[in-house]
């Protein structure tokens, strides 16, 4: 860690999240080159970061996330729903549920056929595998000797192999890998943790460079704007402990500050659509309809079982003896409660007709609550939620005004097509399905919630609009394409603008097929890649 903002860098890399951290490290390798590295939050020593299930604790911190509240949402009975984003160094890698999932390799195919050249599955397939150190044997699909630590939950709750066996019977395969040939199926996701520790890109990427003098990361330092000369990026201004500064970037400026915070800056820099810039007076650098626009997010909804035994977390959690055996557990065995991730249990299917691939996830916890957090229901109980993989509504990240410290309007526009209503009902009725089948049924004392009188599709659907949220995946608000209206094109490079690049979730085309970190991890990677292929054809001319 760096106390002084050093005033000139080769490379300025804004944000220091899941694909920052990797930018900036694997930059750093070069000792020839100058990489500083800013991170609006402060440093990751809170220790409810480092426990896996720690995330009910930092989730929604008033320091460690930026806690981002939408608009009120049409199609969501005008609810406003809270966005959990990482503001602390791994970003959303130190608050997340911890499951790493790539995503189908259909997604990453999809995305070369929308025009990103290099990002089919084949071509990002070596930089999923480079990250890695997968605690199973190598294969021609995982990764061995990365940095990121990738593991098997450290579990034995009896609930979780029912769960699994009640789908099987429901028809869905059994699956011990959704990073392996096929995603579909029902099972144990991995996760980025090592011996019962978080493994976030902060503690894999970040921590082994930190030594390196060619690296400075400053932490609480608020990136306000790209400094622009002409069509080109020449630095970024950073607020720090009520200071005005300036780091000047010799070679390039990289955005990674995620869906929402990095096409914020981009408008703030005078990058966007002409007209919304000019509504909060902010000179037009360069007319781009497409920042902020293309915004879309899983959506889950959840359904709550009331069990007639004493299984599952809820009792342990609320009582001082559960609660202790818990610890003990973990302190002696590195295992346990303590170590879970935010699914102890998925699921991948198909539940509409058209779909060549699973069109759900299902996330399974041993335990319930009314909302996501650490208050568990008195009765023994357990959660399954679904989310819908590839939503069809699109919505927005807009300014609020030309303040840098205001938070930015979100419009999810969950909802807006009838294939995404449809979805989430399919969705929670395949739930129903596994929940009725022999291996759980005698355990399942009633359906709490939505409960057994939501019957129709009308029914089911007031439940989604009335207590559906996020599942934490924003992403596509800086879009990658082939096309000229696109906002970066497949090097990761704003169009018509010299010298900045976007990294982040922010340029995926389409949201991935699963939870987004491992993707965000894998486009880090890659840019860092083409920013030093591009360093050495400078010199090269």
């Amino acid at each position: 860690m760096a106390d002084v903002l050093p005033e000139v860098a080769d490379y300025v890399v804004v944000g220091a999240g899941s694909a920052g951290c990797v930018v900036a490290a694997r930059l750093s390798e070069d000792p020839n080159v100058r990489v500083v590295l800013l991170e609006a939050g402060g440093r990751d020593t809170n220790p409810w970061i480092h426990l896996p299930v720690g995330y009910a604790k930092t989730m929604y911190h008033p320091e460690l996330s930026w806690n981002y509240l939408t608009e009120p949402e049409p199609n969501l009975d005008n609810r406003q729903l809270i966005w959990p984003r990482g503001r602390v160094l791994g970003g959303s890698s130190s608050l997340n549920g911890l499951i790493y999932i790539r995503g189908q390799r259909e997604d990453y195919d999809h995305w070369r056929q929308l025009g990103c050249t290099g990002w089919s599955f084949a071509d990002v397939l070596p930089y999923f595998k480079r990250s890695e150190d997968n605690e199973r044997p190598g294969s021609e699909l995982r990764g061995r000797g990365g940095p990121l630590a990738v593991s098997d939950l450290r579990q034995n709750d009896p609930l979780v192999a029912t769960f699994v066996q009640a789908a099987v019977e429901a028809g869905i395969p059994r699956n011990d890998d959704f990073n392996g040939p096929t995603q579909e199926g029902v099972g144990s996701p991995q996760t980025t943790t090592r011996n019962g520790l978080r493994w976030s890109t902060a503690r894999a990427f970040l921590k082994p460079a930190m030594g390196r003098p060619n690296l400075a990361v400053i932490s609480n330092a608020h990136s306000t704007g790209v400094v622009m000369q002409g069509n080109r990026a020449t630095g970024v201004r950073v607020k720090r402990h009520g200071a005005e500064l300036v780091v000047r970037a010799t070679r390039e400026v990289i955005l990674c500050g995620g869906a929402i915070n990095s096409p914020q800056l981009l408008l703030l820099s005078g990058i966007g659509p002409a007209a919304e810039l000019a509504q909060h007076g902010i000179p037009v650098v360069r007319d781009m309809p497409q920042v902020g626009r293309n915004l879309q997010d899983h959506l889950q909804a959840r359904m709550v079982y009331k069990l007639n035994q004493p299984m599952g977390l809820n009792g342990r959690k609320n009582s001082l003896l559960g609660l202790a055996a818990m610890g003990l557990e973990y302190i002696l065995t590195r295992s346990g409660p303590l170590t879970w991730s935010a699914g102890v249990a998925n699921v991948f299917a198909r539940v509409l007709p058209g779909s060549a691939s699973p069109d759900v996830q299902f996330h399974m916890l041993p335990f319930s609550s009314d909302k996501p957090g650490p208050d568990l229901h008195r009765f023994a109980g357990m959660t399954v939620s679904t989310c819908q993989l590839r939503p069809e509504s699109r919505g927005t990240i807009t300014l609020a005004n030309a303040d840098p410290f205001a938070k930015a309007l979100i419009h999810a526009n969950y909802l807006a097509t009838e294939t995404d209503r449809r979805c989430m009902i399919e969705g929670l009725r395949l739930i129903r399905r596994v929940m009725a089948q022999p291996a759980i049924a005698p355990l399942v004392a009633g359906e709490y919630l939505p409960g057994e009188a939501a019957e129709t599709d009308e029914a089911l659907l007031a439940h989604i609009r009335a207590t559906s949220s996020t599942i934490f995946h924003p992403s596509g608000t800086c879009r990658m394409g082939g096309d000229a209206a696109s906002v970066v094109d497949p090097e990761l490079r704003v169009r018509g603008i010299e010298g900045l690049r976007v990294a982040d979730a922010s340029v995926m085309p389409t949201v991935v097929s699963g939870n987004t970190n491992a993707a965000c991890i894998m486009i880090g990677e890659k840019c860092a890649d083409l920013l030093k292929a591009s360093a050495k054809q400078r010199l090269a001319a």
